[in-house]
C-alpha cells in the first residue's frame, strides 16, 4: 500500500516545514523552460555586448583631511566641531559632483575645443568665433559639464580619508586626462576658496579692531569725567560700613528664618499628632501609666463579671472607679494637648515676628545702600565695559595674527587634499564585458525561467500527488501508479490497438504476444507480462490496500474515473490480474456499455456479453470467456444497447452480480466515467465498493471533487483513489521508493547475466 502524504498541503508543500525537494523537483520537471529562459537571456546579453560601444575608466585616488573652519570670534566648541565633522565629507563628495567644478574642468582642460570630447569643438571668446554670443558659450559649457558629470563616479573608501574618483568615456587617454583634471581642479578650487575666505576674515578683523579701539577710548574718557563729577576714589567693599551692616543682617535673617521654619515644623507636628501620644510626651509618660492602670481595672472588672453580677456592691464601686479614672485621663489628655499646642504656637509666632523684623531692616538697609552706591555702580559698569572691550580687542588681535599666518600658508599652496594615485591611461575597455554580460544574462535567465515555472505551477489546477488527493477529496490513496513515460518515451498508457479477432486455436499465445519485444510496453496486463516492474508492484499495493481496507470481504469492486483517459480500464484490468495471481477466481466485467475496451485488450469476441445477460434469456455462465491469465475470466459488454443506463439500473444487473459472486471469488467491474454518464453511479450502488481513478497532472481539482461528491451523494461506498500516470518529483519520498524498488529488482537479473 502506498504511504499517505499526511504532512503535505495541496501543492505538495509541507505545512510544518518548507520542503525544498518539492521546489527542486518542479524545476527538474520543467528544466527545459528554465534552460530556454537562460538561453534567451544570454543571447540578449551577447547581442548587447556586440552593440554597446567601448568605454574606458580611469581612477584617481585622493586623500581629503578634515580641517575645522576658522572661528573669528571665540574658541571652537567641541560639540559644534563634531557636528560639523559629520557633514564635512558628504559636503566634499557633493562638491566633487557639482556643476561648478565640472565647468572649471572643461575650461582648464580646453575640452570645448577637443574633438575627442566635444563633437563640434568651438573656441572660447576670441579668435574666429569672437562674434559668438556669451549665452551660446554658456550653453556649450553647461552641456559639456553635464557630460563630465555623467561619466564621473565618486566612491569613498570605507573607514578611511581616501576617495576614488573615476571617469568613464569612450577614449582611453581622455578618461585619464579628465580624471586627473577633476582632482587638480578640486585642489585648486579649495585653495582659492580658502584664500578668499582668509582675506575676507582679515578685512573683517581689521575693521572690528579699529572699531573696538575707538569704543575703548570713548569709554575711558566717560569714566574719567564721571569719576571727577562724583568724587569716587575707592570702590573697595571692605571700607563700606553699610555693606558690612547688610552682611550681618543677612546672617541674622538666615538664622531667624531657620529658627522660624523649625518652630513652624514643630507646631505642625504637634497639631497633627494623636492627642494621647502628644499628652504622654508632654507629661513625661504619665498618661501612658494612667492608661495602663485604666486597662488593668477594666480587665479586673471583666474578670469579676464571670463571678459577680454588675449589681454587686463591690462591682458597682469598681465600675465607678473605672469611669472616674477614664474621665480624669481624658481631661488630662485635653489639658496637656492644649498646653503643648499653645506653647508651640507661641514659639512659632515669636520666631515669625523676629524674621519679619529682620526682613524689614534688611530692606531698609538695601534701600540705603542703593541710594548711596548708585554712582559707584555706574562707575563700576563703565569699568566693566572697558575691561570687556579690551579682552575682545586682545582676542581680535590674536585672530588677526592667525589669519596672517594662514594667508602666508595659502601663498605656499598648502592644502588638505592630496593626490595619492594619479589616473593612468587604461589599456582595456571597462565595458562592455562579455563575461559580465553573460553572467548577468545567466542570472536574469534563471530568474525568468524560475518565474515562468512558478507562474505555471500556480496556474496549474490539476492534481499532482497523493497528498493533494487526500486533502481535497478526503480519500485515502490506495496506490500511486508510476507513469511509464517517466522512464521511457516509448512507454505509454493507452488501450491496445484493435487486432483481428483470433481463431479458436490462437487464444493460448495471447499473453505471449502481448509481452513480445516488438510491441512497446503498455500498462494493461503489465503485472502479468512484467511482474518485477514498479508499476506491477503498485497494483499489488492496490490489492493489499483493498484487502486491508475493510473488515468485510470485498467481493464486487467497481472502478471509475471523472473523465475518460484517466486510466480506469487499465486499473480494472491490472487489479483483476493481481487478484487472479493470488489464486482467487476473478471475473472482469466490462460495464462500459458505451465504449467497451476490455475485449480489445484480451483480443476476444464482443458479439455477446453483459448486454445479453441484462436483456434476459441468456445464462451468465455462458458469457464468461478465458483471458490467457490463470484464474481470470472476462465478461465483455456485448453489442451497443440503445438504453445503457436503464439496463444497468435493472434488477437483472443485481442478479448478474449475485450470480457472479457465487461463481467467482472476486468480481471487478469496469464502469464509464462518472462525470460523463450516470452508469458508474448505478453500478457503484450495487457493488461492495468503488475505486476512483485520477490521472496525475490531468484531472483538475473541480472534476475530482465533483465526481467524489456525486458518488457520495448517491450512496456509493468509495474505498479510495488510485493516482495513475504519477510522475514523482525528483528527490521526493515516492521517487526514492520508486527508483529504489527498480534498482532492487534489477540486481538479481544482473547477477544472473554476469554468471
Amino acid at each position: 500500500m502506498s504511504e499517505p502524504y499526511s504532512n503535505s498541503g495541496p501543492t505538495g508543500i509541507s505545512e510544518e516545514s518548507l520542503d525544498w525537494h518539492f521546489y527542486l523537483g518542479i524545476l527538474r520537471q520543467r528544466w527545459r523552460l528554465v534552460l530556454a529562459g537562460c538561453a534567451l537571456a544570454m543571447i540578449a546579453a551577447a547581442v548587447h555586448f556586440l552593440i554597446t560601444p567601448e568605454s574606458y575608466r580611469a581612477t584617481t585616488t585622493l586623500q581629503i583631511e578634515q580641517r575645522g573652519t576658522m572661528s573669528v570670534t571665540s574658541d571652537p566648541n567641541p560639540w559644534l566641531e563634531a557636528w560639523i565633522g559629520m557633514k564635512y565629507y558628504p559636503t566634499q563628495y557633493r562638491l566633487l559632483e557639482s556643476r561648478g567644478l565640472a565647468e572649471r574642468v572643461v575650461l582648464d582642460l580646453g575640452l570645448m575645443d577637443d574633438s575627442r570630447f566635444n563633437s563640434s569643438p568651438r573656441q572660447l571668446l576670441g579668435g574666429a568665433d569672437a562674434d559668438r554670443s556669451a549665452a551660446a558659450d554658456e550653453a556649450v559649457l553647461a552641456r559639456l559639464a553635464k557630460r563630465v558629470l555623467a561619466g564621473l563616479k565618486i566612491e569613498p573608501v570605507k573607514d578611511t580619508e581616501l576617495v576614488e574618483l573615476s571617469f568613464v568615456t569612450s577614449n582611453a587617454e581622455m578618461a585619464s586626462r579628465v580624471a586627473n583634471g577633476i582632482a587638480d581642479a578640486f585642489i585648486d578650487w579649495g585653495i582659492e576658496t580658502r584664500t578668499a575666505t582668509v582675506g575676507r576674515a582679515s578685512e573683517f578683523l581689521s575693521r572690528q579692531i579699529d572699531t573696538l579701539k575707538a569704543e575703548i577710548n570713548d569709554k575711558e574718557q566717560q569714566l574719567q569725567s564721571y569719576g571727577r563729577s562724583t568724587d569716587i576714589l575707592n570702590l573697595d567693599p571692605a571700607s563700606n560700613t553699610t555693606l558690612q551692616q547688610l552682611d550681618r543682617l543677612n546672617e541674622d535673617f538666615v538664622a531667624a528664618l531657620g529658627d522660624r521654619l523649625e518652630k513652624e515644623a514643630r507646631h505642625n507636628e504637634l497639631r497633627y499628632s494623636p492627642p494621647d501620644a502628644l499628652a504622654n510626651r508632654v507629661s513625661g509618660g504619665l498618661v501612658s501609666e494612667l492608661q495602663k492602670e485604666q486597662m488593668r481595672q477594666e480587665a479586673e472588672y471583666e474578670s469579676r463579671l464571670r463571678t459577680y453580677k454588675p449589681e454587686w456592691p463591690e462591682m458597682v464601686d469598681l465600675k465607678a472607679r473605672i469611669d472616674e479614672g477614664r474621665a480624669d485621663l481624658e481631661r488630662m489628655i485635653v489639658e496637656q494637648t492644649r498646653e503643648a499646642l499653645a506653647s508651640a504656637n507661641a514659639d512659632y509666632q515669636t520666631a515669625r515676628r523676629r524674621e519679619q523684623s529682620l526682613a524689614d531692616e534688611i530692606a531698609r538697609v538695601k534701600a540705603e545702600v542703593m541710594d548711596r552706591n548708585a554712582s559707584a555702580v555706574e562707575f563700576r559698569n563703565l569699568e566693566m565695559e572697558i575691561q570687556n572691550r579690551r579682552q575682545l580687542l586682545d582676542e581680535m588681535l590674536r585672530r588677526l595674527s592667525e589669519a596672517g599666518v594662514r594667508a602666508r600658508l595659502q601663498s605656499e599652496r598648502e592644502t588638505n587634499v592630496r593626490v595619492i594615485d594619479r589616473a593612468l591611461t587604461p589599456r582595456s575597455p571597462f565595458r562592455p564585458s562579455l563575461l559580465r554580460n553573460l553572467i548577468v544574462g545567466l542570472i536574469a535567465g534563471l530568474g525568468l525561467g524560475v518565474g515562468f515555472v512558478v507562474v505555471l505551477q500556480l496556474m496549474d489546477r490539476t492534481i499532482k500527488g497523493p497528498a493533494e488527493v487526500q486533502q481535497r477529496l478526503a480519500l485515502p490513496v490506495l496506490a500511486a501508479v508510476p507513469d511509464l513515460d517517466h522512464r521511457s518515451s516509448a512507454s505509454r498508457y493507452g488501450y491496445y490497438e484493435p487486432r483481428p479477432q483470433p481463431a479458436a486455436g490462437e487464444a493460448s499465445d495471447r499473453v505471449a504476444r502481448i509481452a513480445s519485444a516488438d510491441a512497446p510496453p503498455k500498462v494493461e496486463l503489465l503485472p502479468e507480462t512484467s511482474p518485477r516492474s514498479a508499476v506491477s508492484e503498485a497494483y499489488r499495493s492496490l490489492r493489499t490496500a483493498l484487502m486491508l481496507s475493510s473488515a468485510d470481504e470485498l467481493r464486487v469492486l467497481a472502478v471509475t474515473s471523472p473523465e475518460s483517459g484517466d486510466g480506469k480500464t487499465a486499473t480494472a484490468v491490472n487489479l483483476a490480474v493481481v487478484m487472479a495471481q493470488l489464486g482467487r477466481r476473478t471475473l472482469l466485467v466490462d460495464g462500459d456499455l458505451r465504449r467497451p475496451r476490455l475485449h480489445q485488450i484480451f483480443e476476444r469476441d464482443n458479439s455477446s456479453g453483459l448486454v445479453h445477460a441484462l436483456a434476459g434469456g441468456v445464462d451468465p455462465a455462458t458469457l464468461y470467456l478465458t483471458t490467457g491469465v490463470d484464474n481470470l475470466s472476462l465478461c465483455p459488454s456485448g453489442p451497443h444497447p440503445p438504453n445503457p443506463s436503464e439496463l444497468l439500473a435493472s434488477a437483472r444487473m443485481a442478479e448478474f452480480l449475485a450470480r457472479a459472486t457465487r461463481d467467482f471469488d472476486t468480481v471487478v467491474v469496469d464502469t464509464p466515467p462518472a462525470l460523463v454518464v450516470t452508469d458508474a453511479v448505478v453500478i457503484g450502488a450495487l457493488c461492495d465498493g468503488m475505486i476512483l481513478c485520477l490521472r496525475a497532472n490531468k484531472t483538475v481539482h473541480e472534476d475530482a471533487e465533483g465526481c467524489a461528491d456525486r458518488l457520495r451523494q448517491a450512496g456509493v461506498r468509495l474505498l479510495g483513489a488510485v493516482l495513475n500516470r504519477f510522475r514523482p518529483l525528483a528527490g521526493d519520498t515516492y521517487s526514492r521508493r520508486y527508483y529504489s524498488y527498480e534498482t532492487y529488482t534489477d540486481e538479481p537479473d544482473q547477477a544472473r547475466g554476469a554468471a
